[in-house]
């Protein structure tokens, strides 16, 4: 039985199935995946998969962090007005495209935390790979037997399969936040600015352009040109300004491919990564041994939606105030 204890538990004893020592055992196993994975120089191999294709769908999936937010509060929603059916649909929706980082993930909470029988590299290859995995595991097999049906069964591993994924998913949100942080540090020491994103750093970094080229044009010289813009502000161009933007923005996102290298320690540090793993593990073991309605939480999205809404109002202001 799963100690009164133990953190996913408390408070919580009648929502978490006990007596699966199956689970009991995945969460000791919890400590030692996170060391091993998380923290240097785990998770500079596992950021090694980050190298191709990831530069492109980082950017894509931040457009696409706000679709899955809305696309979650409907499911909440819909589950509260007991919409069941759609609930479900929509709680399945996987939008962020999946990134090598984030399948490598899946692939090693599958194989080292759950001890799944996953061919190496075949979560990459096959999206039904990790489904099928599920229904194959010999320490599920008695409690998939007790599903109705073939269809049923199927439909237990996909929801298996998606919370698995969508904690992967939840990487791209940790790495939107540490950008937006690193981000803001960096505006409060170059331009003194609160800048929690790309977006309300762009007019600095414009205006900083703007002056420079300005100085350097001035017929009577550098000295004399940087009095003068001291006195007189060298305003940035809408163009400028916009082409900052894109710029900015590409390289927050090659920024944000490897931004778990340094989130993955200080969220280690913090117990993030813990707390995060422990609620996959009791949203498996209410699939499988209980009634399979507590979700999966993708919190870190509305956490970087928060950091968005900043920075658009702070772009907003800067845009009335010029």
């Amino acid at each position: 039985m799963i100690s009164s204890s133990n953190p996913s538990s408390k408070g919580d004893d009648t929502d978490v199935p006990k007596g699966n020592a199956y689970f009991a055992d995945r969460r000791a196993k919890v400590d030692g995946f996170i060391d091993h994975h998380f923290i240097w120089p785990g998770t500079l191999r596992l950021h090694s998969a980050a190298l191709g294709w990831d530069f492109l769908r980082a950017p894509v999936n931040v457009i696409l962090s706000p679709v899955l937010v809305l696309t979650r509060i409907a499911a909440i929603a819909c589950r509260r007005i007991r919409l069941r059916g759609i609930a479900n649909w929509l709680a399945g929706r996987r939008i962020l495209l999946p990134t090598a980082v984030s399948r490598r993930v899946e692939a090693l909470i599958a194989t080292d935390l759950l001890d799944l029988p996953l061919p190496q590299g075949a979560a990459a290859r096959d999206p039904g790979a990790l489904s099928r995995a599920v229904l194959a595991a010999p320490q599920f097999r008695e409690l998939i037997r007790k599903r109705a049906d073939a269809v049923e069964a199927q439909i237990l591993g996909q929801k298996i399969a998606d919370a698995l994924g969508d904690y992967a998913g939840t990487r791209s949100a940790v790495a939107e936040m540490t950008t937006g942080l690193v981000t803001l540090a960096v505006g409060a020491f170059v331009f003194q600015a609160l800048t929690p994103g790309m977006i309300s750093m762009a007019p600095g970094v414009a205006d900083a352009v703007a002056r420079t080229t300005a100085i350097a044009d001035f017929p009577m010289g550098q000295t004399f040109g940087g009095l003068w813009y001291g006195m007189f502000p060298a305003g940035a161009s809408p163009l400028l300004v916009a082409a900052s933007v894109a710029i900015l923005v590409m390289i927050g996102s090659v920024f944000a491919a490897f931004a778990g290298v340094l989130a993955d320690p200080v969220q280690s540090r913090l117990g993030i990564h813990r707390r995060r793993l422990l609620r996959l593990i009791d949203t498996l073991e209410m699939e499988l041994c209980g009634p399979g309605d507590k979700p999966f939480a993708v919190r870190e999205h509305y956490y970087a939606r928060l950091l968005d809404l900043w920075d658009v109002i702070g772009s907003v202001f800067w845009f009335f105030r010029n």
